[in-house]
């Protein structure tokens, strides 16, 4: 048998939404406007229905998601003490606990920065699904550990050149 060369063309969509400049590109917005023309009228709103009820009005529930009540969540104090189990860990990594073995403070920033960035995916995944005082909380963690994190990475680029000086 020959072999068959097959027209192997691709084409590369951009897909993103702004302009190198920051600026939002022309398709989104045309696209964007296209949709709006294109979506059914919503039917006529109940006012004794509740708001969200007029939003979801004529949409069955996602089958993966549960109906949302009227009351908003309750705190968990097993999500606290997730976020105090990461935040704890991170908070070594950053030096804020000594080695029991060695007595000698431990420094990881790449490892610190993963488990704030575990904070930081935990609160975008939980968005909306929180109580006020649970977010609140991961809100406050992150941002501490945030900042200690900028301080201990300043600090420890401070005594590398420092090092690196002497030695030179």
């Amino acid at each position: 048998m020959a072999d068959e060369k097959k027209n192997t063309e691709f084409r590369v969509i951009d897909r993103r939404l702004f302009t190198a400049d920051g600026e939002m590109r022309k398709e989104v917005i045309e696209e964007g406007l296209r949709d709006d023309v294109a979506a059914p009228s919503t039917p006529a709103a109940n006012p004794a229905a509740p708001p969200t009820a007029q939003a979801n009005a004529g949409q069955a529930p996602a089958p993966d998601m549960p109906a949302q009540s009227a009351e908003p969540p309750q705190p968990s104090r097993s999500f606290q003490l997730l976020v105090d189990f990461i935040a704890r860990n991170a908070a070594a990594l950053l030096g804020g606990y000594a080695d029991p073995r060695t007595g000698q403070v431990m420094l990881d920033l790449e490892g610190a920065q993963e488990l704030i960035d575990m904070l930081d995916a935990l609160r975008e995944k939980t968005r909306g699904n929180l109580a006020p005082e649970e977010d609140r909380f991961l809100l406050e963690i992150t941002g501490s550990l945030k900042l200690q994190f900028l301080e201990m990475s300043k600090a420890a680029a401070k005594a590398m050149r420092e090092q690196a000086a002497r030695k030179s």
